[in-house]
């Protein structure tokens, strides 16, 4: 063994934030050898970046001068053991360097190097003036009164009022007033939770036999094991959750809550908040640098009873872990889809096994991965068949567009249903996943279609600001008067997007409100969360939206879904476009008929007679998965295979062809793997670049990381990938 000191210096390994898995040697005066994973600031070419330690070296030292470490950040790691490892399988797994992941787990502040102190973040606060107000006087002003009755009890972060929809005009006008103002100070550190009395704020709702066995079996696990709560929508897995987490809570023990989007973290915390008492806090991208770093020292300090968060809060430390839930797991979201692309679904996994704490995957319509897990007993199987609280399931409808004339996307008898439905003081929601007025500008007289001059992609027409936007790389234009090909001024809109549906269904209904949800419409901060409690509280009776409405919202009023256009998804060239349409339509069909009145879903289609939908439509979602699962394992498709990614790009289209035909020609003959490429990326170019693509597939995925960790020094080594980008998916959920 080669002596790490050198004279009174150590030398060690330290893996820094950047692209390359290797470490890099750095000097350090220390009596004794840092910890794994201490935080260093050292010297890299003209700047200076935070490494993570690794290790210190015990292998012969490199011919060159080696430098100093500058600066040595921490006296121990801030992860516990459970996290370092995690970080350390998730490098090892996803073949990403070390220090990048080990950035992605902290919160900025502290990648940048600050300490893992409190920090003071702006509160708003009564004034006298708020003090005095009668909150009774407002009841014209209901978000005012909100507002009021909140901070009567405690001062308030802009995300605390954000999660509970207020809005910033709501803010401005109560400030105006004199009525609030805001102030720097340090959060409160609440009572310690572990000591009181009880947890319950409040008594569960009464379960059905199915949730009674679920909760049981939940509670039952004394050690890891993973659990699928595979139930209709509306069969009340959220109440599930909670008398789960109860006895774990009364432990002292902590619970982390994954849910896939923002927008869905503020009527989770509403309920956890009315069910326990004890400290609930959120981690999301909405937050301020400050108040995710406070809720992180939170969580890890043990403060917080229960982290509910997005993606990146899987690698939250927390004082005490005593069960997980991955709400939606089959959720897309939570796959990273750039630079460390992991799934938090199978980070949550791992780490459960970690910690030896059991993890509960829930979802109404199952991943084929997760549905293969159970259905071979790896994962325990509870199935919640029946709708909560009295709830009816809901009728199907197709409607033949063959047979029918359509306008702005509505068939004649779903526009006779809306009628119906709204003249009973009901809500209708409809579905249409394509926001803009229409996705193509179109010249009337030649045929010519207005295409982004960066993107193998039309342009989509957005009425509202008079511009023509590409949704895949951002670039845009004012609405051409004429025809860029012949000069013809007749350019009309061609296909439906969700802006024209609305504009429509104000003429359809006069005098009837219209409320559309997706992401043009909610892009002001809170602006999402005050839509959806307009949603809830039947302030419109017509609801327009896109995927962001068909995932585990609350809508008791409404009793009719229609979802306008999906046959794009039945001819795809994705394998998992049929899993996907089967869980999109059974997630928006989930928002009809939510309590006591029946709900009923209608499928707009050309293709009625397809076999995707007839199994859909006739048999349910989990004959569906079922059936296309054993269509998977046929065609040796994942789950039944391991899928890596290796994708490139570059502004020359033969520069990225040569490289990836210069990765294939690298590829060892091996039992058991092969590789398909290059081809070009569904979408060949994009934001100027050409994207080109290589798909590995394996029968293990023993054989995929041994081939991988065999091919990526040989990859690193080719000149020619100096020249374009590349990366690496493990796991592949999107080819685009």
């Amino acid at each position: 063994m080669k002596q790490a000191n050198i004279g009174n210096e150590r030398r060690y390994k330290v893996a820094l934030p950047l692209p390359l898995r290797q470490t890099y040697d750095y000097l350090c005066k220390s009596a004794e050898p840092l910890p794994q994973g201490v935080r260093v600031r050292v010297p890299f070419g003209q700047r200076q970046l935070v490494g993570y330690v690794v290790a210190e070296a015990n292998d012969e030292p490199p011919g060159f001068e080696l430098k100093s470490v500058a600066a040595v950040l921490d006296e121990q790691r801030l992860w516990p053991d459970d996290i370092w490892q995690l970080v350390r399988w998730s490098s090892d797994y996803y073949h990403h360097s070390l220090g990048d992941v080990a950035a992605n787990s902290l919160p900025v502040l502290l990648r940048k190097g600050d300490a893992p102190e409190y920090l003071t973040e702006t509160f708003y606060v009564l004034t006298d003036l708020g003090l005095a107000q009668s909150i009774n006087d407002l009841k014209g002003a209901a978000r005012q009164q909100q507002v009021l009755a909140a901070l009567k009890h405690k001062p308030l972060r802009r995300s605390d009022l954000t999660d509970i929809g207020v809005t910033s005009a709501v803010l401005r006008t109560l400030q105006d007033k004199g009525w609030i103002e805001v102030r720097e100070q340090a959060p409160a550190k609440p009572q310690s939770w572990q000591q009181k009395p009880s947890v319950l704020r409040e008594q569960g709702h009464e379960l059905n036999t199915e949730q009674a066995v679920a909760v049981s079996t939940i509670n039952q696990q004394q050690k890891h094991s993973t659990l699928l709560l595979e139930g209709v929508t509306g069969s009340g897995k959220t109440e599930v959750y909670l008398q789960a987490m109860q006895p774990v809570l009364e432990r002292g023990e902590q619970v982390l809550v994954l849910v896939p989007e923002i927008g869905l973290t503020p009527q989770t915390l509403q309920r956890f908040k009315e069910r326990f008492d004890a400290p609930v806090v959120m981690l999301h991208s909405g937050m301020s640098d400050r108040e995710r770093l406070n809720t992180w020292l939170d969580a890890k300090h043990g403060h917080a009873a229960i982290i509910i968060g997005t993606r990146s809060a899987v690698f939250t430390p927390c004082q005490k872990l005593g069960l997980i839930v991955v709400d939606e797991e089959h959720d897309l979201s939570y796959k990273q889809q750039d630079g460390f692309r992991y799934h938090a679904r199978d980070i949550a996994i791992k780490r459960a096994a970690l910690l030896n704490i059991p993890l509960v995957l829930g979802s109404a319509t199952a991943s084929l991965e997760t549905l293969n897990n159970a259905v071979s007993k790896r994962f325990h199987w509870l199935k919640l068949g029946q709708r909560a609280g009295g709830a009816q399931m809901v009728k199907h409808e197709l409607i033949d567009l063959k047979q029918q004339p359509i306008k702005a996307g509505i068939s004649k008898i779903l526009q006779e249903q809306i009628q119906v439905e709204i003249e009973r003081g009901n809500q209708v929601l409809l579905f249409l996943n394509r926001r803009g007025f229409a996705p193509a500008l179109m010249c009337h007289e030649c045929g010519w279609l207005a295409q982004c001059h960066r993107c193998d992609a039309y342009y989509t027409v957005h009425k509202t600001h008079q511009q023509l936007q590409c949704h895949h790389c951002g670039s845009q234009q004012r609405i051409p008067r004429q025809c860029g090909s012949c000069g013809s001024p007749q350019m009309i809109s061609h296909g439906v997007g969700t802006e024209q549906l609305e504009h429509s269904l104000k003429e359809m209904f006069p005098g009837r409100g219209v409320l559309r949800i997706d992401r043009d419409s909610t892009r002001r901060k809170g602006q999402l969360d005050d839509y959806l409690q307009k949603a809830t509280n039947n302030e419109y009776p017509l609801l327009v939206g896109t995927q962001m409405l068909a995932k585990g919202h609350h809508f008791p009023n409404v009793t009719l879904v229609a979802l306008l256009d999906v046959d794009g998804a039945l001819y795809s060239a994705d394998f998992r476009a049929a899993e996907r349409l089967g869980q999109l339509y059974t997630q928006v069909a989930g928002r009809a008929g939510r309590e006591h009145k029946a709900g009923k879903v209608v499928l707009q289609t050309h293709h009625p007679e397809h076999d995707l939908i007839q199994d859909l439509l006739n048999n349910g979602y989990s004959h569906f998965a079922l059936t296309a699962l054993a269509e998977r394992q046929q065609s040796e498709l994942p789950p039944f295979s391991y899928l890596a990614l290796f994708r490139a790009e570059a502004t020359d289209r033969d520069s990225v062809v040569q490289a990836m035909t210069q990765i294939q020609q690298l590829m060892p003959q091996v039992d058991g793997a092969f590789l398909l490429g290059p081809m070009p990326a569904l979408m060949e170019r994009k934001a100027g670049r050409y994207r080109y693509q290589l798909l590995l597939h394996c029968q293990s995925r023993k054989l995929r990381f041994q081939l991988i960790e065999h091919l990526l020094p040989q990859i690193n080594a080719l000149p020619l990938l100096k020249k374009v980008r590349w990366s690496l998916d493990i796991d592949p959920q999107d080819f685009s």
